[in-house]
């Protein structure tokens, strides 16, 4: 994932963001513009819990006949995903490594590439994000 502000994001405080600061980091990939506009347009509102990828999963997919938008929704369907598994499985946290899209890693040591799963979502509908959220959270 190509974010060249990442190192110069600061907090509220004026402090830069660090890989160091795992909540920080956490805030950035929350963030998913593109999917929680598109959230909002169709009613469903993203709270970072299980209900809320199972909401997405509902949507009617308009998105896939949008070469352009196709992509970068799919990206921020897996950050959001990411967001989701990190802030309710224990031990889960995002995993940055240089070069590739950032992926969480669980308690038990194993990377979900959550970015892959989200564009597989976007494009074809699989796999379910809600389905990816239980079989992760399961363990």
């Amino acid at each position: 994932m190509n974010i060249p502000f990442l190192g110069n994001r600061r907090k509220k405080t004026g402090a830069p963001a660090s890989f160091a600061d795992p909540e920080a980091v956490a805030d950035l990939l929350a963030e998913c513009g593109l999917l929680r506009s598109q959230a909002v347009r169709e009613g469903v509102e993203l709270d970072d819990t299980a209900v809320s990828l199972e909401k997405l999963d509902q949507l009617v997919p308009g998105w896939r006949d949008d070469a352009e938008t196709l992509p970068e929704l799919g990206h921020d369907a897996g950050l959001y995903l990411g967001t989701v598994i990190v802030r309710t499985v224990p031990g889960a946290a995002w995993a940055i490594h240089a070069g590739r899209e950032p992926v969480v890693r669980l308690a038990s040591g194993r990377e979900v590439d959550v970015v892959q799963a989200g564009l597989g979502w976007a494009a074809s509908g699989v796999p379910e994000l809600s389905q990816l959220y239980a079989e992760v959270a399961e363990g």
